[in-house]
C-alpha cells in the first residue's frame, strides 16, 4: 500500500517510524531519502492507504500493547525459532527486508513483478491523472525530470486519449 499509493522506496517503508505519521492529519513524513535533495518530503494519504494504514495501527497496538514515536511501523523479526513457530517481532528494530513478504503476496495474488513495479505504477498513474511534474516529483522525491521519465510510463491509451480530447475540442463534439 506504501509503495503503490505513496511511491515509497523499500528503504524508505522498511525505516519507517510511528513518529513520522500522522493518521489524524493523514500524512506522512519521509526522512532522508536517496536522492541528492535527501531532506525527506511529506506525503498525504488516499483514503485507502489511511483506512489501511489505521486498521494496521490497531493490529500494531493490540500486539504491541502501544504504538511509541521511535518505534518501527513494520518491525524486524528476531531470535531463533523454535520448531514450527514465527520468531518474535521487535518494534524498536527496523524490518530487514520486504522480499519475503512480496514474494508471498504475489504467489496469493498470481502476479508477476519486481517491488519497485509499485513505485513505477504510482508514478504513471499519476501522470495519467493529470497531476503536474513538480507535484509528482515531491511525493516521489525526484530531483530531476529525467527520473520522473525515467520512472512514469504513461500508456498509450492515456497518450490517445489526450491528443484525441485535441479533435474533440476543435471539432466541437
Amino acid at each position: 500500500m506504501l509503495a503503490l499509493n505513496a511511491g515509497m522506496r523499500d528503504a524508505e517503508i522498511r525505516g519507517l517510524q510511528w513518529g513520522r505519521m500522522d493518521l489524524f492529519k493523514a500524512y506522512l513524513t519521509v526522512g532522508d531519502s536517496k536522492t541528492e535533495a535527501g531532506e525527506g518530503r511529506a506525503i498525504p494519504l488516499n483514503s485507502d492507504l489511511l483506512e489501511a494504514m489505521v486498521e494496521y495501527s490497531k493490529w500494531y497496538t493490540k500486539r504491541f500493547h502501544t504504538i511509541k514515536p521511535e518505534w518501527y511501523v513494520f518491525p524486524a523479526r528476531i531470535g531463533t525459532p523454535a520448531t514450527g513457530q514465527k520468531r518474535p517481532l521487535d518494534p524498536t528494530k527496523p524490518m530487514v527486508t520486504l522480499k519475503t513478504s512480496w514474494n508471498n503476496v504475489k504467489a496469493k495474488a498470481k502476479v508477476t513483478g519486481r517491488w519497485h513495479d509499485n513505485r513505477h505504477t504510482l508514478i504513471t498513474d499519476l501522470a495519467e491523472s493529470g497531476a503536474g511534474d513538480e507535484t509528482i516529483r515531491d511525493i516521489a522525491g525526484h530531483v530531476s525530470k529525467q527520473m520522473l521519465k525515467h520512472h512514469s510510463h504513461i500508456r498509450m491509451e492515456a497518450k490517445r486519449r489526450a491528443l484525441e480530447a485535441i479533435v474533440n475540442k476543435s471539432s466541437g463534439r
